[in-house]
């Protein structure tokens, strides 16, 4: 069959080529680490990882950007990055890779570290131990009470700051940048922790404060969820080595940083190398 010149299936051929393509040149992802079992990417927020029947109009995701750096061939996810979160995220380059991976992070054998902006000023460090309900796969099922799961997560406070702007009544207001450590996964499990010790991250329209979300939009142009994964250790699936990788926060992180000014630390992983 000829469709203008060319047959189907050539036009089929030439719209992919186009796809990838544009891919190629606009690929939001930034290689981390690569060998022949690892991809590892640096994955902006607002990105998705993969196709959500909660999204089911997104027609871009993380999966087939990294498959664009990996030569066009197939990659397989090991674990979850939320939309809004921005950070590393790993990739296997084959099945066999992939499932020793996904059974290392469900035993917790992979150590992730995450930067955050919370409202108010928690302990210096602590751990949150406190039950979390599921969300259930389907959204049918939304209404039905879901299982609690245990749940860990271990915080540092980094850095303070008071601004004198005047949200929820008071004439000052008080933020602290944090590192958190999930020791379980469950879904927005750092999310929900801080919100539960009354230190919500700054950005999150599910868990967070409304109105001081809209004061660092308004401020800064944009709205983001303040968290950031930048760090993950475990020992190679395939090598038996320590592999510790690292990535700074993009742009637009740091740019809501900057409230902190000299009080902000000069973070280590910015000057840390990926390295096995």
């Amino acid at each position: 069959m000829q469709v203008a010149g060319e047959t189907a299936s050539s036009t089929r051929l030439s719209m992919e080529n186009r796809f990838r393509l544009k891919v190629t040149l606009n690929n939001p992802l930034t290689e981390i680490y690569r060998d022949q079992w690892l991809l590892v990417v640096h994955k902006p927020a607002g990105l998705l990882v993969h196709r959500s029947p909660i999204d089911r109009h997104e027609t871009e995701f993380a999966l087939q950007y990294a498959r664009s750096l990996n030569g066009g061939e197939h990659v397989y996810p090991v674990h979850r990055l939320d939309r809004p979160t921005s950070g590393l995220l790993l990739f296997a380059r084959d099945p066999e890779s992939a499932s020793v991976l996904g059974k290392m992070f469900m035993d917790g054998l992979v150590q992730k570290t995450y930067l955050a902006m919370v409202r108010g000023w928690p302990h210096e460090s602590g751990v949150i131990d406190h039950p979390l309900r599921e969300h259930p796969t389907d959204r049918r099922l939304k209404h039905e009470e879901q299982p609690l799961r245990e749940a860990q997560s271990c915080y540092q406070r980094l850095a303070t700051v008071e601004i004198p702007i005047e949200i929820e009544g008071y004439p000052a207001s008080r933020y602290s940048l944090v590192e958190l450590s999930p020791q379980t996964g469950r879904k927005h499990q750092l999310r929900r922790h801080m919100q539960h010790i009354s230190h919500p991250i700054i950005g999150d329209t599910n868990y967070g404060r409304t109105r001081h979300n809209h004061y660092f939009a308004k401020r800064f142009g944009q709205g983001r969820l303040m968290l950031a994964a930048t760090a993950m250790e475990f020992i190679h699936p395939c090598t038996g080595t320590p592999l510790a990788l690292s990535s700074m926060p993009e742009a637009s992180f740091i740019q809501v940083l900057s409230v902190f000014g000299e009080g902000l630390p000069m973070l280590d992983l910015m000057h840390q190398s990926n390295q096995l």
